[in-house]
């Protein structure tokens, strides 16, 4: 099963000099991607930060093929599996909504720092870990 996040505009402001969207902008559409697919699987960012775990990315490939220019409108496509005990992965490409283009293609590799009382520790939350296997086994 994959997420969609979109039509999404490109903004004036996230262009560079050439006229396309900077490289580290993409960098940002993926992230907000990536918090919808978690409030789609009914996991808060911010509740999960509350209740004492942080996810961050330890990992992010990123493949640019095309570039998007300003008044673009475009989708991302967000698939999140487990990578392994304490690691999930996100597949990601971001299309242009016209032509359905693949501009960026991306594996974003993240866990969780959790808190405990003998201080920090990485690892997946039960309820986060649930929910990846909860979606994986709905998507086969």
């Amino acid at each position: 099963m994959t997420y969609h996040v979109g039509p999404l505009d490109v903004r004036d402001y996230e262009c560079d000099l050439q006229g396309v969207v900077n490289n580290a902008v993409y960098l940002n559409y993926l992230e907000h991607a990536r918090h919808q697919c978690l409030l789609d699987l009914g996991l808060d960012f911010a509740a999960l930060h509350d209740s004492g775990c942080d996810l961050v990315v330890t990992r992010a490939e990123v493949d640019y093929r095309q570039s998007l220019k300003s008044g673009d409108q475009f989708f991302v496509r967000t698939h999140v599996r487990r990578a392994s005990k304490i690691r999930f992965a996100f597949d990601q490409i971001i299309l242009r909504a016209a032509d359905e283009q693949v501009m960026v293609e991306a594996l974003i590799i993240g866990t969780g720092i959790v808190q405990t009382d003998n201080g920090r520790r990485p690892g997946l939350p039960q309820l986060l870990q649930d929910k990846l296997d909860q979606f994986n086994t709905a998507a086969e």
